[in-house]
Order: structure tokens, then sequence, then C-alpha cells
């Protein structure tokens, strides 16, 4: 563990902070975010967070539908949510401030990107006069800091082309909030040295970067401290940072494992639940077979087939995808099988709404067969507890011969927890 040293301001303590990252879909926020949450992590906190994803489909930058943003809850005791609202908003441009404001309560910290508060990005976010300037910010704690400026300064020296060298604010933000709330940095850089090795200049622009964000923070006038939030007293062990679709995927090999069965997974991509697929393909060495599916009615029905064959099935899809595997999954109730269905819901109804989350299937889970159909369910918690969901639902499936239905939804999906 590093410890990161404040010598010229004073350092207050804090039980536990919600810190949002928010900006237009190409800033980089989900990776600022998780880089915050790996510091964090290392430093002994316990976490939560919640990444909220733009439409799949970009918006024109600098609008309120192209907004991205990434919230973490980091505390020195057990937490079990991300936070209903941030004590600190980090506003890369006009519309992430407009679209994020309203969350943040009164005497909240507002730290906004003031180079990117230009007349023409005002406009697109639906601005008549500059928030900075009218006042109506005036219930809240605001620094303004030239992110993009300060940035383009400190990759200077590395030759970047200036629209290139601006694709690091994100980390310049990253460092300032990294001084603020004293993490340490040494993870970060080892991290930004070894994910950009093939690419010397984007490398050196980002370190440069992080650095400068930093320093700022260290040797600006803007700030009267810096805070900490001491680690958490968690059980002794080992730990990792898993999202839920993770930690979905390592439960499946642990089940396998632990029934001494082959696993047989088929499934059909579909947001929220492709990666599940996505990282259990990586585990064969562990008699892992997975399957791609022409479609939804094909992935269960193959699973359908391994059962019978005496493996231990399983597949991952999301509320439309349910819909479609119905009759099949009657046949398997009926055929006694052991399977599980992981349904990691999403919004609705049908196929709008891929990345809103919703925990509106147990209805369907319940009752959506026709003719008498029954099984049991099983709802994940927490991302973490996902890997233990899955054992439970495979358990269940083998023990009493029937197919089961885990719910998980694509908050738990996408958080992470140690």
């Amino acid at each position: 563990m590093s410890e990161t040293k404040i010598p010229e301001h004073s350092l207050r303590e804090l039980d536990r902070v919600v810190i949002r990252f928010a900006g237009d879909s190409g800033d980089g926020m989900q990776l600022t975010g998780d880089r915050f949450t790996s510091a964090s992590a290392i430093f002994g906190n316990d976490l939560s967070t919640l990444p909220d994803f733009p439409a799949e489909i970009r918006a024109p930058a600098g609008t309120l539908a192209g907004v991205s943003a990434f919230q973490i809850h980091i505390s020195d005791h057990d937490i079990l949510t991300p936070g209903d609202s941030p004590n600190v908003l980090v506003a890369m441009n006009p519309a992430a401030l407009k679209a994020n404001v309203a969350d943040l309560p009164p005497g909240g910290t507002l730290i906004v990107n003031i180079d990117a508060f230009e007349e023409r990005n005002l406009a697109k976010a639906g601005y008549g006069a500059n928030p900075l300037e009218d006042g109506s910010l005036a219930g809240y704690t605001v620094y303004e800091v030239p992110m993009t400026s300060l940035t383009l300064g400190a990759a200077k020296e590395t030759g970047a082309k200036p629209r290139d060298a601006e694709r690091s604010k994100n980390f310049f933000a990253l460092g300032l909030v990294s001084w603020m709330y004293t993490r340490p940095t040494e993870s970060t850089l080892e991290w930004i040295e070894t994910r950009f090795a093939s690419n010397p200049v984007v490398m050196q622009a980002n370190t440069l970067a992080f650095k400068a964000g930093y320093n700022f923070g260290e040797t600006a006038e803007l700030f009267d401290s810096a805070y900490e939030v001491k680690p958490a007293t968690l059980l002794p062990g080992t730990y990792t940072n898993v999202t839920g679709n993770t930690a979905v995927a390592w439960g499946i090999v642990a089940a396998g494992q632990l029934a001494r069965l082959p696993i047989f997974l088929a499934s059909y991509p579909i947001t929220p639940a492709s990666d599940v697929l996505h990282e259990l393909s990586k585990h064969k060495n562990f008699g892992i077979r997975t399957m791609q599916s022409e479609d939804e009615i094909a992935a269960l029905s193959a699973v359908i087939g391994a059962a019978f064959g005496g493996h231990l099935g399983f597949t991952t899809t999301s509320g439309p995808g349910v819909d479609l595997k119905a009759e099949a999954l009657g046949l398997a109730v009926n055929l006694e099988l052991p399977l599980v269905l992981i349904d990691i819901q999403r919004g609705g109804p049908s196929t709008g709404l891929p990345t809103k989350t919703e925990q509106t299937d147990l209805l369907q889970a319940m009752y959506g067969r026709h003719g008498e159909a029954p099984l049991p369910i099983v709802a994940a918690m927490t991302p973490a507890q996902c890997f233990y969901a899955v054992i439970e639902a495979a358990r269940i499936a083998l023990k009493y011969r029937t197919p089961v239905i885990l719910l998980s939804e694509t908050y738990l999906a996408n958080s992470t927890k140690p």
C-alpha cells in the first residue's frame, strides 16, 4: 500500500464519499471511473460503483443524449450501494453538468472543466446563459479548472497533435481527484504504462496529464484541504474487484468444479448479458464449452440437448430472450432436466432500453410459460454475490432435476464490488 503525502494542505478525514465523473461519451469517463475504483480497491476501501453508459448508438458530441457517467462510492466501512446521489460531481462539459447537477445535493462539490464552457457547447446543452456566471450554481462549492488547456500544456513535449493530446484530459481529471482523496498513484501510472505500451506518445501524454492533474491539486490555491477515506475493515483474504457478470461467469466455472460435471453454455448475444459468454469462453481449461447460437430459441434448445446428455447446462439472456425461450423452457421442465437460465434484466418492454436497469422480470420468470411449468427462481443481491447465486442455482437444479432461473440485472452486471 503506497502512502500519499499532502505537504501544504490540511487533510480532512471522511468515513465515505460518493464521486461521479461525467462527460461526453468520448471523454473516457468509464475508464476514469474504473481506474479510480482500482486505486481505491488497492488502498483498501470498501466500494460500490454505478456505470451510467450512453446510448449504444452514439449521440452527437456535447449533447445531453451523449453524456456518459461513472459513480463510485468508497468508504471505511461495509457498504452495499453506489449511493443515491454524489457528494462530488466532475463535469467535463456543459451537457454533463446539465444532465447530472440535479442529483448533486445543496452544498455538494462541483469540479468543472471551464475550457469546455464556450458558447457553442452551452448551446448544444440547451443553456441560454453560462451557468458558471448566472448564479444558478450558488448553492454548490464550485471549482473551475481549465482541464483542457492544462492537459495540452502538459502533453506538448510529447509531440502529440492537439486533438490527440486533448483526449488525455480525463487523466488530468483522474489525477486531480486522486490528489483530493489521497489515492495511491503508483498503480495508475503502472497501468498507463502497460495499457498504452504499443503507443509511446499516447502513454506519455496520459502519464503527463495524470501527473499535471495531481500536481495542480497540490499547488493550486483553489482547494483548502485534501480528504482521506481510510481503508475498510474487511475479512482476511485475497481480494479482487469484479463486476456482476464476471462473478456470474466465475460462478459457472465453480459450479462445474463442485458438481464434477462438464459445463455447456449456449447464448445469443444480447445487452447486458453478453459479457458472461465473453468471460466464460476464456476458461476452456476447466472443461467449459461455449457456443454463440444463431438465436435465443436455438441457444436453449442446445442447452436442453447438453443437459439430456449429462452436462450442466447454462444459457444467458435478458427479458426479450426469456420471451423467446419460454416454450423450450416448458419442455425442460417436463423432461426434468438440470439447467440454469440466467436473466440479466434490463428496461422493457421489448428491445428498446438495453442500457436501462430494471428488476421487472419476476412475474415473467414465475408464470411466463404455457401450462403448468413451475420452477425455482434465485435472485442475486450484489455484484460479488452473483458468484454464490450461480452456485446455489446450479445446486438446486441438480438436486431437484429442474431448470432454475437466476435473476440478475444491468446494474449488478456492470457494477463492481470487492
